[in-house]
């Protein structure tokens, strides 16, 4: 019997471009370091640095972006069976970051007919989903057809074979029609999900939880399948709930910060592994707010993602 995956992610794989001079803005910046990118391959990257055995579902372009996706996760240990290449001509998507202050940063996508969004229903193996402890959900897949379809079909699946399912929101505004339509596929991912993560800017993105407190919000899910919940407020730290009536603070690491992005992928790689690995909900949001910590603290993410010995040290560091 073939070993079970313990956690594959579906989604976007891409390439970032972050800029190499750094408290300046864009138009006068000359070089670039490239990186793979994306919020599910980062978290991929992320998990597979601290140790698990883990799986992308993804659509990358037929050409060298494609290529280095795939090289890169390949040399990271990310699993690339179920990397589908595409046949029609589609781009994999590219992000030019900003880094203009510790504090301020911004990022410019080329997401017009991106390869991610080509994913299809039948590149989901029902065999692979079956073999996986979890799957990872990212937001920004839902946003368009054929990946929206591809994402329904994956979480049928996870359902279906007792798998369980992590939505991390991953909201990016410039994919979507609409905040109605964002809400929509959204709240019905949500729903099916044991595990919810995302900022409160995030969570506000569905209609029903906009006037909510984190507490309500956790409330209303926990009337569906979701067992446990995390609203994440950056440097405020992060709230988390379960469905027995548990709420967990969890607080910010100190950091010294190059990149303001970058954050929420490191966040949800450590603090997912910490749940993998059984550890508790206080512990996960330890691990996460140090990965995180680390990561706005250097020049990529991707790359930057750290192990677990370097997140330990930096919890008893500041513990």
């Amino acid at each position: 019997m073939t070993k079970k995956k313990q956690i594959v992610a579906i989604g976007r794989a891409a390439v970032d471009l972050n800029a190499n001079e750094i408290n300046r803005p864009m138009e006068e910046t000359s070089t670039f370091t490239k990186y793979v990118g994306g919020s599910p391959a980062n978290i991929m990257i992320g998990t597979a640095k601290l140790g698990l055995d883990v799986g992308m579902i993804a659509n990358v372009s037929d050409d060298q972006h494609g290529k280095f996706i795939t090289n890169y996760f390949e040399k990271i240990g990310v699993d690339t069976s179920q990397i589908h290449v595409d046949e029609n001509g589609h781009k994999s998507g590219l992000t030019f970051t900003e880094i203009k202050s510790p504090k301020e940063s911004s990022i410019l996508m080329y997401r017009e007919e991106v390869a991610d969004l080509y994913l299809a229903p039948e590149h989901v193996n029902e065999l692979y989903i079956k073999n996986s402890e979890y799957l990872l959900i990212s937001g920004a897949a839902l946003a368009k057809s054929p990946s929206r379809e591809a994402v329904i079909k994956a979480l049928l699946l996870a359902k279906k074979h007792d798998v369980k399912v992590i939505f991390e929101l991953d909201y990016r505004p410039y994919s979507w029609v609409s905040e109605e339509e964002t809400s929509i596929y959204y709240e019905l991912v949500a729903d099916q999900a044991d595990v919810v993560i995302g900022t409160r800017d995030e969570f506000d993105m569905v209609e029903r939880y906009k006037p909510l407190t984190d507490k309500e919000i956790s409330e209303l899910l926990f009337k569906s399948t979701p067992h446990l919940v995390v609203i994440k407020h950056g440097v405020q730290g992060s709230n988390a709930f379960d469905k027995e009536g548990n709420v967990f603070e969890g607080k910010a690491f100190k950091a010294n910060v190059v990149k303001t992005f970058g954050a929420g992928d490191s966040y949800a790689a450590a603090f997912i592994y910490a749940l993998v690995k059984g550890k508790s909900v206080e512990e996960a949001l330890k691990y996460g707010a140090a990965s995180a910590a680390i990561v706005v603290s250097s020049h990529s993410s991707s790359e930057a993602m750290p192990t677990v010995d370097k997140i330990e040290n930096l919890i008893k560091e500041q513990s």
